[in-house]
């Protein structure tokens, strides 16, 4: 987006909030939908930012409210530009922020979807129940899947042990993993640093993965210098949205809710550690939260738990 407003609000971001590549491309995401909804999808930069009005941050909210998206998720948009227009406001670029003092929808109570112990174990089982399905004779495609089955496992076994998001997980280096130690130092949003204990299973799925990396390496024919944890078919790193797909396979193949994430298996790690009695400022350092009130909502479901088994058991519930 070639408007100099936009790329003076990007070099703020990085330069002084020190935003993550993630939550910068989130904000340009809901700025360029602004964009088209304000002046037409065939608006081209620079726009006229101080043309906006109240009518124009109302119309941008009542888009969403029709397309009936998450409260959450419009709530987000609107926080995104709010932002970007104070930024504007304080650079002298406009005269008033149209999102000032706009009202944001009512969130209402979300609880996170979350596995069972149970769950979690069938779903870390299911990369090697899958495979034994397939058959093959082509001893190349044998050699990447036994590779796949190793990669998913450790990818399924990682982001519960550790209860990363999926995108620090598929960025993490080599070099930031500590088998010895059993740890790994992951970097969160903010470009914040925290070191995430390892599970003795998720160290040796990880193990098994960097063994049989060579396997790849050996069909595709090419070694990255920089070599990434977890491989492709092609030999390069995976993405958030490849880990995406694995998961939903193996879900659907388990006959769990189709609707659980990745992050689900975070909100579980959470979840599952406070049951355990973890406290609260622990869980907050293992996720990376800023705001202990954000890792409160886990209390919540927590909660809701112990209602429900309450109400089951209880002979006078």
């Amino acid at each position: 987006m070639n408007d100099p407003c936009i790329e003076h609000f990007v070099n703020y971001l990085e330069g002084e909030k020190n935003a993550s590549d993630h939550t910068i491309q989130n904000y340009l995401l809901d700025i360029r939908q602004f964009c088209e909804i304000t002046w037409g999808e065939n608006a081209q930069p620079p726009y006229p930012w101080s043309r906006t009005d109240r009518f124009s941050a109302r119309k941008f909210l009542v888009f969403f409210q029709k397309l009936e998206m998450a409260p959450t998720t419009t709530a987000r948009k609107l926080s995104a530009l709010r932002s970007f227009y104070k930024f504007l406001l304080r650079e002298e670029y406009v005269e008033q922020n149209p999102f000032s003092g706009l009202s944001l929808p009512k969130k209402g109570d979300y609880l996170p979807q979350i596995l069972s112990v149970a769950e979690v174990g069938k779903l870390l089982d299911a990369p090697a129940e899958y495979e034994q399905q397939q058959n093959t004779v082509d001893p190349l495609l044998k050699m990447w899947r036994e590779y796949r089955v190793a990669r998913d496992s450790a990818i399924l076994e990682m982001l519960y042990s550790t209860g990363m998001r999926i995108n620090e997980l598929a960025k993490l280096p080599e070099t930031q993993i500590d088998l010895l130690a059993g740890v790994a130092r992951v970097r969160g949003k903010g470009k914040k640093e925290r070191l995430c204990p390892l599970g003795a299973p998720a160290i040796r799925a990880l193990q098994k993965n960097l063994e049989l990396r060579e396997n790849v390496w050996l069909i595709s024919g090419k070694r990255e210098a920089r070599s990434p944890v977890f491989l492709n078919k092609n030999g390069g790193a995976i993405t958030a949205r490849s880990i995406e797909r694995m998961m939903k396979k193996y879900v659907l193949f388990c006959g769990l809710n189709a609707e659980l994430t990745p992050h689900s298996l975070r909100h579980s790690f959470a979840t599952h550690l406070l049951d355990a009695g973890a406290d609260l400022r622990s869980v907050q350092e293992l996720l990376g939260h800023a705001s202990l009130s954000t890792t409160q909502i886990y209390t919540h479901v927590s909660i809701e738990r112990i209602k429900e088994v309450y109400q089951l058991a209880h002979p006078r519930a």
